[in-house]
């Protein structure tokens, strides 16, 4: 049965959902395969699979509003009331200050071990010499042949998908890497097989790294 503009605009669904800081989020109208949403006081029209302040408006019926919050999903009739907690996504965020040789560095805790890491955003994976890898207990054995070109020449490495790497409290599980037989390079360098899954930022000397969860 195809609804009628009217009946659309009068299917306003009122969705309160119990905030633990006095916030709230409401379905305002459903509008077709689309829903007005109010989180914390800012309204906002999403369409399904659009998330809005870590609410996802999953598809709507002719009476409900379906949406995704905090993980849960909740199917909401028109002016009922579900009650849940909810909070705003946080962002973590890290700063790295650029040291003499203007290069940034820092601490990095690779497969639950500390190690110190070089921000190198030209690199394409986390990469390290075969000498640091035994030092974090990592066994590149199974890892897929590859080889990498250097100042030196070419050198045999292999490579291997971490199990986590974490700069501050910013952890990314399953990263891949390279590790370059031999002792180079000396530094792990910090690529963008982590670094895409950030945001940076640099501004007077300080490099910033932050992600929503």
């Amino acid at each position: 049965m195809v609804r009628t503009v009217s009946s659309l605009l009068l299917a306003v669904a009122l969705l309160f959902v119990e905030f633990a800081h006095a916030e709230y989020v409401e379905v305002q109208a459903i509008l077709g395969d689309s829903a007005v949403l109010s989180v914390g006081g800012a309204r906002q029209l999403l369409r399904p699979g659009e998330s809005h302040d870590g609410v996802t408006l999953v598809r709507t019926t002719e009476t409900t509003a379906i949406v995704r919050i905090d993980g849960k999903t909740h199917t909401v009739a028109l002016s009922r009331r579900v009650g849940t907690t909810y909070e705003k996504p946080r962002e973590k965020i890290v700063t790295i200050p650029r040291n003499s040789r203007n290069q940034y560095l820092t601490t990095a805790m690779i497969n639950g071990r500390s190690t110190q890491v070089l921000v190198d955003t030209g690199a394409n994976v986390v990469a390290m010499s075969a000498n640091t890898a035994r030092n974090l207990g990592i066994d590149d054995s199974t890892g897929v042949k590859a080889s990498v070109e250097t100042a030196g020449g070419v050198l045999d490495a292999r490579q291997v998908t971490l199990d986590s790497v974490a700069v501050g409290d910013i952890r990314i599980d399953r990263v891949d890497a390279t590790v370059v037989q031999g002792e180079h390079p000396a530094i792990v360098l910090l690529g963008m097989s982590y670094l895409r899954h950030v945001k940076i930022e640099e501004q007077n000397g300080i490099l910033s790294l932050s992600r929503v969860e």
